[in-house]
This record gives structure tokens, sequence and C-alpha cells, in this order.
């Protein structure tokens, strides 16, 4: 099975976030709109990252299969490191549509959404430590099943 390997690992990067993202947007949403927290465009917020989220998963995975014939390294590391990179990306592609702003005291995404920056230095934690998991069982188990390194 040799055949189109970055086809399969794109295939296999994008699978969790496409199962697994838009059933949390839609939980997030559903609960934002029952108990009235959020406004009623706060599916915007959500769009950017139901699009980026899975292509920078799946080129991700590609990057992994190139790489592993020269350097062996655990996929879990390699998908840890993947925060690192979607960070910068999202916050410089949100402020530079004025979708982010910088105030004294906090990030504010859309004029709605506001994270203190104690939870900004807190998040990236949080996100290695998601992003190995992630990819340490369920894409490596998803490369396994089809035959490419994990």
């Amino acid at each position: 099975m040799d055949r189109h390997p970055y086809l399969r690992a794109y295939m296999a990067g994008i699978t969790p976030p496409v199962i697994f993202l838009p059933l949390l947007v839609a939980l997030v949403v559903a609960i934002g709109h029952a108990t009235s927290l959020l406004p009623r465009q706060v599916e915007w917020i959500f769009l950017f990252p139901l699009i980026i989220i899975p292509n920078a998963f799946g080129l991700w995975n590609m990057l992994y299969v190139k790489l592993h014939s020269y350097w062996h390294h655990p996929i879990g590391l390699h998908g840890a490191a993947l925060p690192f990179f979607l960070g910068p990306t999202v916050f410089m592609v949100g402020a530079s549509l004025g979708l982010v702003r910088v105030t004294d005291q906090a990030l504010v995404y859309f004029d709605i959404i506001r994270f203190p920056y104690w939870y900004v230095t807190i998040a990236p934690f949080l996100a290695v430590a998601a992003y190995y998991l992630i990819w340490k069982y369920m894409i490596g188990s998803l490369n396994r099943v089809l035959q490419l390194p994990s």
C-alpha cells in the first residue's frame, strides 16, 4: 500500500478534527444560546477554526510522514508542536483582520469574548497537552491503520 502516502496522511490527519470539532462547536453554541450568554452572531467566531484546524492537522501529518524517513520522532511530540505554529498564526490573521484587539487587561475577540492575560499564559500548556494526546492516540492509530509511520 505504497500508493499516495501523502493523501492518506492528509486524510488521517483531518479525520479527528472533522468529526469532533463541529460537535464541540454545536454544543458551545447551543449552550450559549440557551443561557443567553453569547450573542446571536457567535457562529461567525467558530467559522475560522472550523476551516483552519482540520487543514492544519492534515498538512502537519503529511509533514510527519515526510520527515519520518529522515528523522524518527514520536508522533505525539510532533503533534504537540502544532499549537506553537497555529497560535501565533491565528493571532496574526485575527489582528490583521481586526477580529482581535489587545487591551490593557485582556485579548478581545470580535468585541464579544474577553480572554484575560492569565488565561493566555495557561492556554499554551493546555493546548500542548491536548494536542499531544490527540496525536499520540487518535492520529497515530489512524496512521497505523493506513500503514503510515506512527
